[in-house]
């Protein structure tokens, strides 16, 4: 069958490239043929080597813009988003495509289809939201509800649970969210004893995520194996890296810990990750609630252990003992979840390998893709 995925957020790198990744190399796995169509202007940030088509209405890209040029390039990109419906639409009553996966929506996405000649489409159009939170929930539901009508537009959310918030639809799918695996590299997971633990912190650094206070938790805590924490980060702004160089300066002396100035993507990223034993997130946020982490789904991919915010898809450690959690916002509780994580590695790290296991599977690419699949109603 012919799938094409439409395309319309552009980015450097990042969770959402990878994401598109996922479902194009495991569709194709299955046997189906997958294409893009995207706006006029799009830079792909990766070369998926599948057929691209460009649709007329320019790419909108938010990247260094606020105040009223933001609010401006909203009205631009809705205006924008009728155009690019109406030519999916096109798409499919010219048989050009059997299906279409829209991979990283939001309620606007429904609220602009409501407007659109797309929510009359005879075959599946698929809006894939990466979760909603207590604010969006009444504005979903309001817009999901306008298209019961067609059995083709179908609402998957990315979740662990089968409802959302106690509600459900006809045309709404809950499935979990697929891990990220090493695609590019040779790499095969094995979690076991270490005579150094090597702790991975990695991602973008911004100065509101305060990583001083973090490292001053590492510092201060009482170890009695050897450990070392490998810090990597980008950044966006100049301010930002002026700030990180300080921190690489202020412990560059230390030999307990190495710094990264740089962005990863592609082999390199995954190289950087499976040469660490532990992933640690220390982020702390209400989203991850009802968002699910990137980067805990990257460990899973690639069975490390974590030690992690317990804000940080709590349904995951209630399934699968991957790592230890630490309270949210709690630094005293994160410097002893971290003691007591390094301390009693070895006693836990089988375990660890068990349940890792276990949770690489039941949340792999392949089952995300199979489960995307019978939703399009192609396999049974």
């Amino acid at each position: 069958m012919r799938l094409a995925i439409f395309e319309n957020i552009m980015t450097p790198g990042g969770h959402e490239v990878d994401f598109d990744r996922i479902i194009v190399e495991e569709f194709q796995k299955l046997g189906h043929e997958v294409s893009f169509l995207v706006p006029k202007g799009f830079k792909f940030a990766f070369d998926y080597k599948v057929p691209v088509k460009e649709l007329e209405g320019d790419v909108v890209s938010y990247t260094g813009i606020t105040g009223l040029k933001k609010l401006v390039a909203s009205f631009r990109r809705e205006w924008n988003r009728q155009k690019w419906y109406k030519q999916l639409y096109m798409e499919i009553m010219q048989k050009k495509v059997d299906a279409i996966i829209i991979p990283t929506s939001t309620y606007r996405y429904l609220r602009a289809l409501a407007k659109n000649v797309l929510q009359r489409s005879p075959v599946p159009v698929i809006f894939i939201l990466h979760g909603i939170n207590p604010k969006e929930v009444k504005k979903f539901f309001k817009e999901a509800k306008k298209f019961t009508y067609n059995p083709n537009i179908k609402f998957v959310v990315l979740t662990f649970g089968q409802t959302i918030f106690g509600q459900k639809l006809s045309n709404m799918y809950t499935i979990y969210p697929p891990t990220f695996t090493p695609r590019d590299i040779d790499f095969q997971p094995k979690v076991e004893k270490k005579d150094v633990l090597k702790i991975g912190f990695f991602g973008q650094y911004r100065r509101e995520k305060k990583l001083e206070d973090f490292l001053e938790v590492y510092i201060k805590g009482h170890y009695t194996r050897p450990v070392k924490l490998m810090v990597q980060g980008s950044t966006m702004h100049p301010e930002d890296a002026e700030d990180f160089e300080r921190i690489i300066a202020k412990y560059k002396d230390r030999d307990d810990m190495e710094f990264l100035h740089k962005g990863l993507i592609g082999p390199e990223w995954q190289k950087a990750i499976s040469e660490i034993d532990v992933l640690l997130l220390p982020y702390s946020a209400n989203r991850y609630l009802y968002h699910w982490g990137g980067m805990l789904f990257t460990a899973i991919g690639f069975q490390k252990p974590v030690i992690a915010s317990d804000d940080m898809n709590p349904e995951v450690f209630e399934l699968h003992r991957i790592g230890e959690l630490f309270k949210s916002g709690d630094l005293n509780d994160l410097k002893e979840t971290l003691e007591d994580f390094i301390n009693d590695y070895d006693e836990n790290v089988s375990e660890y390998a068990e349940e890792l296991e276990e949770a690489s599977s039941e949340f792999s690419p392949d089952a995300f893709a199979k489960r995307v699949e019978k939703i399009i109603g192609w396999s049974k």
